[in-house]
Order: C-alpha cells, then sequence, then structure tokens
C-alpha cells in the first residue's frame, strides 16, 4: 500500500527505512523524501513509526550515541 502517493513510496519502504535507522518523519523525509510535498502522508509515517521499535530511540534511551561513530584517521 502507498503511504506517500507524491512520490510512489510504499508502507513496507517507511518499514524498512525504519529498520535502519530512521525514527522520525524528518528522518524518513531524508531517506526517501516521502513526506516533502504535499504533506498529507506525514500522520501515516507518524502511525507507522509508532508501531516499531527504533534502535536509535532504544540507544538513547541507554545513553548511548545514537549517531554512527567515525573512526579517526591514523
Amino acid at each position: 500500500m502507498y503511504v506517500c502517493s507524491c512520490f510512489g513510496i510504499t508502507e513496507a519502504q517507511v518499514k524498512q527505512h525504519a529498520e535502519d535507522g530512521a525514527c522520525t518523519p524528518r528522518q524518513i523525509a531524508s531517506a526517501c523524501k516521502a513526506g516533502t510535498d504535499c504533506g498529507s502522508c506525514v500522520r501515516r509515517i507518524q502511525a507507522i513509526l509508532g508501531r516499531g521499535a527504533c534502535p536509535r530511540r532504544e540507544l538513547a534511551d541507554q545513553g548511548e550515541p545514537v549517531l554512527a561513530q567515525i573512526p579517526k584517521a591514523a
């Protein structure tokens, strides 16, 4: 089922981005543009994100860094 008609983004794609670490509609928008045109899908995206676990949110709740660690050049 399509979540974002403007960009042809499906619920499965939103769920995949969420599994990859996107925890907010803004992060979903960065990943696939969903919600950046007319905005009518933002509430549906919020509902989808509210149903699942968010790896970054879980790390933040544990006091862990949520951004990728970049190794320092030797």
